[in-house]
């Protein structure tokens, strides 16, 4: 099968968005059943419709719905899924001229979602898994202020992103979502070489207790992990860390998260609200954190003190609570109004 790609050339791209998400765009079918059935197990589905998802487009949405300016750089399939997945973005504020357009299927998602809100997902298509990055693609993400990567996000494109943050003069700010399970995403996500890599790297480095529990063995084990990588990084001098950076969050569902920061440890909790559906949950979180914490950088200089990183946050994990009360990925995703009345319902 040809895995020819086309999209807007150089000339016809705009300038980068301070931010660009690396992921990718899909449609979801999503199946409201009965439960999640166990091996060799059943369950019926009352209901089966479809939405739009995919990690770096959840991402990208959520920021732009912060009012944040981000841009997505993907890759779809010539088909229906891929049509309507871009017809969505330009819906959006998203800047969605780096989205490229290949001959294999569109990467698409089925969703199994419980009454508890609790799903599984599982994922077919080729069309992202064969993501490139040509020079122009390099040289957006070399002159963004922040740059988005999840784990399902081709081991040789997350390579590129490397490679262009440890070129670049002045270097976007680098997060990284593990995202999902190492066993899931061999040979088509980036690879454990590389996620070792991104540990070392990364600005902010972001992932969920079924992600380190797979990478690291637990989440203690990735405390020590990524204290090991933090303090390695400080001992390159003045340049390899910052005061409070860089950061990491464990993220354990409703039972709060772990944050790293300027080498201290602390655990917060999350809302508790009516769960509809927790897909994307995880994506609004980390739009928060990039929200309050990377973008723009120009305000990174109050964002070093205990007292930011708390703020940071819970601004994310209530986006995280309001997009749990919706179904689907994207229909949730707050704005900042929204976020700050949930905050100040909260301490009232």
């Amino acid at each position: 099968m040809s895995r020819n790609a086309r999209g807007g050339g150089s000339s016809s791209r705009p300038d980068p968005p301070p931010i660009l998400a690396v992921g990718a765009a899909v449609i979801d079918e999503w199946y409201a059943v009965s439960n999640l059935p166990e091996a060799d197990g059943g369950a019926f589905a009352h209901e089966v419709t479809t939405a739009f998802g995919g990690v770096g487009a959840n991402v990208a949405v959520a920021l732009d719905r912060l009012g944040r300016e981000v841009g997505l750089v993907s890759r779809v399939g010539d088909d229906e899924y891929g049509r309507r997945a871009r017809e969505h973005l330009a819906e959006t504020g998203v800047d969605g001229s780096r989205v490229a357009v290949g001959d294999d299927p569109s990467t698409r998602s089925l969703i199994l979602s419980d009454p508890d809100g609790e799903r599984a997902i599982v994922t077919t298509g080729e069309s992202f898994r064969y993501l490139t990055l040509d020079e122009s693609l390099r040289e957006a993400l070399a002159a963004a202020e922040a740059v988005f990567l999840t784990g399902y996000t081709p081991d040789a494109v997350s390579r590129a992103v490397l490679e262009v943050v440890a070129s670049a003069p002045d270097p976007p700010a680098l997060v990284f979502d593990l995202s999902g399970p190492v066993e899931e995403l061999l040979g088509r996500g980036t690879e454990p070489a590389t996620i070792h890599r991104l540990l070392y790297a990364a600005d902010l480095f972001v992932g969920g207790d079924v992600a380190a529990r797979a990478y690291f063995g637990g989440p203690d084990a990735a405390l020590d992990r990524i204290a090991a990588a933090h303090r390695a990084r400080a001992d390159e001098g003045p340049d390899g860390a910052a005061d409070g950076w860089p950061r990491a969050v464990l993220t354990h569902g409703a039972d709060g998260m772990t944050v790293v920061a300027a080498g201290d440890v602390t655990s917060f909790d999350a809302f508790d609200v009516d769960v509809v559906d927790s897909t994307g949950a995880g994506d609004a979180f980390v739009a928060g954190l990039i929200d309050r914490w990377v973008a723009p950088r120009g305000e990174n200089e109050l964002k070093d003190d205990p007292a930011a990183v708390a703020d940071g946050v819970r601004f994310a994990a209530a986006a995280a609570a309001i997009n749990c009360e919706s179904r689907f990925a994207q229909p949730g995703l707050p704005d900042r109004d929204s976020v700050e009345a949930f905050l100040a319902e909260r301490r009232g």
